[in-house]
């Protein structure tokens, strides 16, 4: 509880963690929202972009924020200082303290979420995922798998510096893929292709589907499991705590 302690209390310092993590995806749903009058028509569904889609991404922009940039940085900056190596002597091994950030990470993430829930409902009229059972299970293995690639990404950085570089190299692509700026329906099929397979594109499906009240699709989760598989098979082989 103490390296709890001490670990959440070091994260809350850091200001840009908490506006990019959580303000940065709760502004843009509520500039989006209330600045795109699209986003608040009624389509063809019987749906409007602003109860599903846009927290769906918004969720995805933190998980993949966190995943991508914050979990990395910190994991590499704690292995390039000696943090890691010094706690493997100690009765405190240097597990825990990754247990610790990744339920740092994870209760984050759900704040955040509850969060758009909020926002969308007071700003909006927004209802919460009509899935709760189904959207907590595909929110929990998305982010299980983010967090895996996340320990990948700090697994091949050298230093902390250059982590949150690799990072974004890598959270954009996906963020596209997931149908951040052009909606997956819509893209060619080459490109479809692609991000049915990118693990980010499923977990933004899937998160959508759970938030209109759908069960998400098999393939969804096979695909975002499978990335789970992968991403921890490499995170395990590939990290090192010094």
């Amino acid at each position: 509880m103490k390296l709890l302690f001490v670990e959440a209390k070091l994260h809350l310092r850091e200001w840009p963690f908490l506006m990019f993590t959580v303000g940065l995806p709760l502004l843009l749903l509520i500039v989006l929202g209330t600045s795109i009058p699209d986003f608040t028509k009624v389509g063809e569904n019987g749906e409007r972009f602003v109860d599903t889609q846009l927290p769906s991404m918004m969720t995805l922009l933190s998980l993949l924020t966190l995943a991508c940039s914050v979990l990395p940085a910190v994991m590499a900056t704690y292995r390039d200082q000696g943090v890691l190596r010094r706690m493997s002597t100690t009765p405190v091994h240097p597990g825990r303290l990754l247990g610790v950030q990744l339920l740092i990470n994870l209760v984050v993430a759900v704040v955040t979420v509850v969060l758009l829930i909020v926002a969308g409902s007071l700003f909006f009229g927004s209802s919460a995922p009509r899935q709760w059972a189904w959207f907590g299970l595909v929110f929990l293995l998305g982010t299980a798998a983010l967090m895996a690639m996340g320990l990948v990404i700090a697994a091949v950085a050298p230093n902390g510096k250059v982590a949150p570089g690799i990072g974004s190299a890598v959270m954009f692509p996906l963020l596209f893929l997931a149908g951040m700026w052009v909606p997956r329906d819509v893209m060619p099929d080459a490109l479809r292709v692609i991000s049915d397979y990118s693990v980010a594109g499923p977990f933004a499906q899937a998160l959508k589907d759970t938030w209109q009240g759908h069960a998400p699709q098999l393939i969804h989760l096979v695909v975002v499991a499978a990335g789970l598989a992968l991403f921890g098979g490499l995170a395990v082989r590939l990290f090192r705590w010094e």
